[in-house]
């Protein structure tokens, strides 16, 4: 009985252990995946994303006596409005680079765009005391119709696809999302000063992850289509 309870542990500890590291390597296969895609090396993407973490996180933020992961845009009333480096800034930044590196049609960044940003408002909507949020399972929306439209858009060109869903997806959750309910939600009243921060959840912001997601979903649909 002893000997049991004893295993019985190690393998609960065992497995407590592993369950995290399972899931940070799944994520990582699934960020590499994503970036390699688009041209990037496994080693770019980690930077990428190690980088973006770091600089969102307010980890940095400690060490140079100010606030580098949440730039300050402006004041409303209660509502101090800002930017995430990690989870808006840099998007967008890689979104301007891909454009311009695939030499992507204008016209056809502003359909996928518009389209993802449309799908996003309507799957989101402004909480005072969570920010602009959006329920399970309708946030994968924008992720499915980035990744369509970036398919469509690409049909003669499917090398094109990936940094198009990329750029579709992080671009119109932005403005869908952030932009388009930003001012319903700071027009709420408040009666302590409350931070409304574009991006703001870093590497784990809807903007980031719908980029992110919406080249997995192009992969797969494209790999299915060649397969067929």
């Amino acid at each position: 009985m002893l000997a049991t309870f004893v295993l019985t542990q190690i393998s609960a500890y065992v497995l407590y252990i592993l369950l995290p590291l399972l899931a940070l390597y799944i994520g990582y296969l699934i960020i590499t995946k994503a970036f390699t895609d688009m041209d990037f090396t496994s080693f770019e993407a980690i930077i990428i994303v190690f980088v973006s973490f770091l600089l969102g996180s307010g980890i940095v933020d400690e060490y140079i006596g100010f606030s580098f992961s949440n730039i300050h845009l402006f004041v409303y009333g209660n509502w101090i409005v800002g930017i995430n480096t990690g989870g808006a800034v840099i998007p967008i930044l890689l979104s301007i680079y891909l454009s311009v590196k695939n030499k992507l049609q204008l016209s056809r960044i502003l359909l996928g765009t518009i389209i993802v940003a449309v799908i996003t408002y309507f799957v989101t909507e402004p909480i005072p005391q969570k920010g602009i949020v959006a329920k399970f399972p309708f946030w994968l929306l924008p992720v499915f119709f980035a990744s369509l439209a970036s398919i469509i858009l690409s049909w003669k060109d499917k090398r094109k696809a990936a940094p198009l869903a990329y750029i579709s997806g992080t671009m119109g959750v932005l403005i869908g999302a952030d932009f388009l309910h930003l001012i319903s939600l700071i027009e709420t009243e408040i009666q302590t000063t409350r931070n409304a921060v574009i991006g703001g959840a870093s590497v784990f912001d809807m903007v980031f992850i719908t980029g992110i997601l919406a080249v997995i979903v192009d992969g797969i649909l494209i790999y299915r289509e060649r397969k067929g």
